[in-house]
């Protein structure tokens, strides 16, 4: 598992094997099942994941209770914090497991010495934010000029499988749209239509 880890790593930084291994050593890699939560809106951000196996739901709950699903992180994903968490800062947001998952687990407040040890984990850290941050403003931006179809298709070539992975509720959130939309939508448009034959 943790070669996908240091698969990630090498996008990024020149690191040596044993400079990766010394960095995996740091780092806690843990099993969780279906439905765990592991981080409650409100609860203060204290943790980072990065996704061996398994997907990760991000959502919050609205004034009115409804569940607004945000993202969903599969293999190979960090679930990163643009917004960098200050002293006390609380989540806006909650994070549950769909799927049995293994993650890797980092301590935000040992971050920075983690930093000093091996350097090049903060030109990684920057790297890694920079790229996923340019995929949100253009995930965002086709979001809002497309239709809900659109999306749908984007959504079936951009991340292929997920479709097949997701509550049909939780996916019509994420999209946009109402449930019975999206189980109209995919009568039109078949899940494999963004897989290569």
């Amino acid at each position: 598992m943790k070669e996908r880890l240091m698969k990630y790593m090498n996008k990024f930084t020149s690191l040596t094997e044993d400079e990766q291994r010394a960095i995996l050593s740091d780092r806690r890699v843990e099993e969780f099942e279906r439905g765990t939560l592991l981080l409650r809106q409100g609860e203060p951000l204290d943790k980072c994941y990065f996704v061996l196996l398994g997907c990760v739901r991000q959502y919050s709950v609205d004034e009115d209770g409804k569940e607004v699903t945000s993202n969903f992180y599969t293999e190979e994903q960090a679930i990163a914090y643009f917004n960098r968490p200050k002293q006390g800062s609380t989540s806006d947001y909650s994070l549950i497991c769909l799927e049995f998952c293994v993650l890797v687990v980092g301590q935000l407040d040992a971050e920075q010495g983690m930093y000093e040890k091996y350097k090049q984990l903060e030109t990684m850290t920057r790297r890694m934010i920079e790229e996923n941050f340019g995929e949100v403003q253009d995930q965002f931006a086709a979001f809002i000029a497309s239709t809900p179809e659109e999306r749908y298709k984007n959504l079936l070539l951009s991340r292929p499988g997920l479709a097949d992975r997701v509550p049909q509720h939780q996916l019509a959130s994420y999209l946009g749209m109402t449930p019975e939309s999206l189980s109209r939508m995919k009568k039109k448009v078949p899940l494999n239509a963004g897989r290569n034959p």
